[in-house]
């Protein structure tokens, strides 16, 4: 997978730049049985009220309702393609089963067609895509798609380019060195595929121009400095004014920067063993 460039034929042009989508092979009809529709709710909850901003506009999608959990044991399926999913930064990769039957599975980088993928709670040969409990998993090779809770599905490692790792096993836990720099333990029983995330460079992208953000579901953000004092605590002053305050603050006064969010008692506080970078 690759960034394009192209000619700066106009300003849009000029400052962005697109995938390549060299990763997507195989069969690219998206497989209709597992589309899904999606009703866009703009931010908003049940009631009607904003709970995130800026969101809305953005081209429609159908959702792919991919197999998180892979519970068809010590059957081995055939990866007929590697689609893009326009839900989720990583690609995904349609296998077919010797019934048939078709699923859509997380996509990591090097998974080719043809190739076969099994899942197992028992020992699995360690090749990219298959999929089993981290008790079988050696120390060092990446994985994805990780169970917080054995037989609950992949929750954690899966967009696109991440990747863990497991630094050590520690009785009923492995103690795993996540994307963000965390180090925490998780149940060894729990299932994790082999391999790291594909669409690696995503987040070399560069939007260019506002545009490409409205078809993603991004409506603009407005400065608080350029608001009103009764829209936002920076707001206000004659032209150009610093914040004016210690630190930067949220729309309703919060802390906006630096200040750790998590709650201290939260119960897996003591699977952390070493927080994430800053």
């Amino acid at each position: 997978m690759g960034v394009r460039i192209y000619r700066p034929t106009s300003p849009g042009r000029r400052k962005s730049s697109v995938n390549d989508y060299a990763e997507l092979v195989g069969v690219q009809t998206p497989h209709k049985a597992l589309l899904k529709t999606i009703k866009q709710d703009a931010g908003r909850n049940f009631s009607g009220k904003i709970t995130v901003r800026h969101r809305g506009a953005g081209n429609k999608r159908f959702y792919r309702q991919v197999d998180f959990k892979q519970e068809r044991y010590d059957l081995p399926a055939t990866v007929l393609g590697i689609q893009y999913d326009p839900n989720r930064s990583a690609h995904v990769a349609l296998i077919e089963y010797a019934d048939h039957e078709k699923r859509y599975i997380l996509a990591p980088t090097g998974l080719a067609v043809g190739a076969i993928v099994v899942s197992s709670p028992k020992a699995v040969e360690i090749a990219t895509g298959n999929r089993t409990a981290m008790e079988f998993i050696p120390t060092g090779i990446p994985i994805h798609n990780i169970e917080l809770s054995p037989g609950r599905g992949g929750a954690i490692v899966r967009s696109a380019g991440t990747v863990a790792t497991i630094m050590s096993f520690e009785g009923d836990y492995v103690s795993l060195k996540m994307p963000s720099g965390e180090i925490r333990k998780v149940m060894k029983t729990c299932m994790a595929s082999i391999g790291q995330m594909s669409n690696m460079d995503h987040g070399n992208i560069r939007w260019g121009k506002a545009g490409r953000m409205r078809w993603k579901n991004r409506r603009p953000s407005v400065r608080g400095k350029a608001m009103n004092p009764v829209d936002h605590p920076h707001g206000g002053g004659e032209g150009n004014q610093p914040i004016g305050m210690k630190y930067p603050k949220t729309p309703w006064g919060k802390h906006a920067l630096g200040v750790r969010t998590r709650d201290k008692k939260k119960y897996s506080a003591r699977l952390i063993i070493s927080r994430r970078r800053a």
